[in-house]
């Protein structure tokens, strides 16, 4: 695939393609045809049946896309000059349709610009993935399996070929990196389309990865982190490989994560460096503290940890954060102030996400439940949540179906921007996942207990 940013012309475009962002975050879109995408009906927007996309009931279901033209971008592919634009979407009588996660972003913000304690929230996405030559899988009343194969050392075709060991791979140069032009690819791609990019590396596991992006303002960042993830995965397809962004993808390796570095600014200048505890400032620290507070109860982790797999990263033993715990350094900390950066650089780490996330609606009960942090004046130190001590570290709920009853009891602080139907909506979708996952047998619970 090849992406450019759009100049602004309609000239030589074959078909404008229309993206809309179902309530799991994936990208769906609807592609016009250049001689009907005229410019009034791009201001009217198109309808379609929002039921389809998880938001609403099939009786109340007719919504309007209106595509945004500040995101757009221009693919060319197969021949065809294709203009994608990322949309708003609307309810029939013109109203922003308040649980669209592009809706739930601005109104995130929004609150953040009313409160006065800053006007942006920037923020860096970290974006870890799995990479496989081969990927099958399949769930019946009578079995139930997962097969994964890559070139770096996974799978039985590779088991006599040279491999990287388990949690040997970071940084890793090629010949034993085997992705470097899926990486190389992929991030060209990105920046071609405007998506600012910092770095690209191999990760700890064996076709384990890593492109970290720049900072940018909340209110693109979504989508931002949409395109890249789908310019990633087409740009794997057209080398025969696959991409995952599962959390834990195999037993015994690493997990990927969906770290995000964050910090509020007002006057253009970020309010988080200072002079206290690791060179935050007070408004820094409480912010900290609001993110822990509400992922302690489950209720921020139901966003940024929203399905089952996740629950299989999240376990003692590896990077992953298992913890409340606010550190400097420490990549086992759920919050991590990185330790290069200089005292008026000091921004923080969210670790514990990860990429099944809604990335809008993670970033968005972010923003909230730091706002709250601040508005509550919490202090992360006299909440013991950056105790040295492991035994008095607190723990996170350690399953979906106890971070949604986190959700349940502990919503309150999300109310600006989370309309009370969503809340219900996404814990009731996610609950009938928890229950397909959880209600089926696995082939370790064979190993324990056939005989």
């Amino acid at each position: 695939m090849k992406l450019a940013e759009w100049n602004g012309e309609f000239a030589g475009i074959d078909f404008v393609s229309l993206i809309v962002i179902d309530i799991d975050g994936r990208m769906r879109a609807v592609s016009l045809p250049s001689s009907y995408a005229s410019r009034t009906v791009l201001e009217k927007g198109i309808g379609f049946d929002a039921s389809n996309f998880g938001y609403a009931k099939v009786h109340a279901s007719d919504m309007v896309a209106v595509p945004d033209l500040d995101t757009a971008f221009v693919e060319e592919k197969d021949g065809f000059t294709i203009l994608h634009a990322f949309c708003d979407v609307r309810t029939t009588d013109g109203a922003p349709f308040a649980q669209y996660p592009r809706s739930v972003v601005r109104a995130a913000l929004e609150a953040l610009r009313a409160s006065g304690i800053g006007d942006d929230m920037k923020v860096l996405v970290e974006l870890e993935f799995y990479v496989f030559e081969d990927v099958r899988y399949s769930t019946t009343m009578h079995h139930s399996y997962y097969f994964v194969e890559s070139s770096e050392g996974v799978g039985d075709e590779y088991r006599d070929t040279p491999r990287i060991f388990p949690a040997q791979g970071y940084h890793r140069m090629a010949p034993e990196d085997r992705y470097q032009l899926l990486r190389n690819r992929a991030v060209k791609t990105m920046v071609d389309a405007g998506i600012p990019v910092k770095y690209h590396h191999h990760e700890v596991g064996a076709a384990q990865l890593e492109i970290e992006l720049d900072f940018v303002s909340i209110e693109r960042a979504g989508d931002t982190v949409s395109l890249a993830k789908w310019i990633l995965r087409n740009e794997a397809e057209d080398l025969g490989l696959k991409v995952t962004f599962m959390p834990k993808p195999m037993y015994g390796v690493a997990g990927s994560g969906m770290h995000v570095h964050q910090f509020i600014t007002r006057d253009g200048s970020s309010i988080f460096p200072g002079s206290m505890t690791y060179n935050l400032s007070r408004e820094g620290l409480a912010y900290a503290a609001g993110l822990l507070d509400h992922a302690l109860t489950g209720s921020l982790l139901a966003f940024s940890n929203p399905s089952t797999n996740s629950y299989r990263r999240l376990v003692p033993g590896y990077e992953a954060p298992v913890s409340a715990t606010l550190a400097q350094g420490s990549r086992a900390a759920a919050i991590r102030v990185p330790g290069y950066l200089g005292k008026g650089e000091t921004r923080i780490e969210f670790r514990t996400g990860d990429a099944t996330a809604n990335i809008y609606y993670f970033l968005a009960a972010m923003l909230l439940a730091g706002l709250d942090g601040i508005r509550r004046g919490l202090d992360p130190v006299s909440l013991g949540f950056t105790a040295d001590n492991p035994a008095e570290e607190k723990t996170f709920p350690m399953g979906l179906f106890h971070v949604l009853d986190g959700l349940r009891n502990d919503n309150t602080y999300l109310a600006p921007a989370f309309p009370r139907e969503l809340l219900d909506v996404w814990a009731a979708r996610k609950s009938k996942e928890a229950s397909y996952v959880y209600n089926a047998p696995v082939p370790q619970e064979y190993e324990l207990y056939f005989d």
